[in-house]
């Protein structure tokens, strides 16, 4: 119950992780730059975004233009935008195997599948989250080192805006719930039983079927006996056998000779002589 409940909370994770590093991926503002004039129409806010650059004027006007040339745009833009869309495209790809080895489900398999099934999408998610935490790093690094260098003229400073923010709680949350998809199904331990097979229509059937079978031999195996057990009583009425030697294989006791016992003698001792051996015949007679 634990572990489902575990699961849960980190598929919740997952999720607001996958839906912010696809949100954070479309939004302009990973650096802002605010400069205000005296002109009317002078830009209160310039954002710049993976995909395009908007910017918002004291008028009200709010105009964005989208970056169509790739190789122009410089290395750290070009990293951002891929591991973007490969932590995106990894996510997706967790949540889908994380709906089938969720243990409150009945879909996925049996419960060693359903936990294969989780630890992989618990590296979905932790592989995300690193793509995630990449292009926000280096982005920040970037327009830090940027704003703090002095030659660079005021009105071309940006700071780190919203968008990045996000990819980092993203991570955050994608992280988090890929470590814990992953130690919720530590493997099957010895004795724990398959509770996914054992509720499997088709096989308590042939469980049923099976100890049916079972019990149709042991009574066979009793009938024979007891047929074997009155045979022998037939044919030895003086003595009453036990059940104990048809199961050993015994050979039923003598009842007319079993007080007698073998006699051994020694070699160095001569065998006493039978006393009717010193008559004779006209003795007898």
């Amino acid at each position: 119950m634990a572990s489902s409940t575990l699961q849960i909370l980190a598929f919740a994770l997952a999720l607001l992780g996958a839906l912010g590093a696809t949100v954070a991926t479309l939004l302009p503002n990973w650096k802002v730059s605010a400069d205000v004039g005296t002109n009317i129409m002078t830009a209160i806010s310039q954002m710049q975004g993976l995909w395009m650059d908007c910017t918002w004027f004291s008028t009200g006007v709010f105009s964005c233009t989208l970056k169509y040339s790739v190789l122009s745009l410089p290395a750290y833009l070009q990293t951002a935008r891929t591991t973007m869309v490969l932590s995106c495209m990894m996510a997706s790809l967790g949540l889908c195997l994380a709906a089938l080895g969720l243990k409150c489900t009945r879909w996925g398999g049996s419960h060693r599948a359903k936990g294969h099934t989780a630890i992989t999408a618990g590296g979905c998610f932790i592989l995300a989250g690193i793509l995630c935490l990449v292009p926000a790093s280096w982005f920040t690094n970037v327009v830090i080192t940027s704003f703090l260098d002095s030659n660079v003229p005021e009105s071309s400073k940006y700071e780190p805006g919203g968008a990045v923010y996000v990819t980092f709680v993203s991570a955050g949350f994608l992280l988090a719930g890929g470590v814990i998809f992953c130690l919720s199904c530590p493997g099957k331990r010895e004795g724990q039983l398959d509770y996914t097979s054992s509720t499997d229509p088709n096989k308590l059937l042939q469980q049923q079927l099976r100890q049916e079978q079972l019990q149709r031999d042991q009574l066979q195996r009793d009938q024979l006996q007891r047929e074997r057990l009155q045979r022998e009583q037939q044919q030895c009425p003086h003595e009453k056998l036990q059940p104990d030697d048809l199961d050993e294989g015994k050979p039923p006791k003598d009842p007319l000779h079993h007080d007698q016992e073998p006699q051994y003698y020694s070699p160095s001792r001569v065998p006493p002589k039978d006393a009717r051996a010193g008559y004779s015949l006209q003795d007898y007679v």
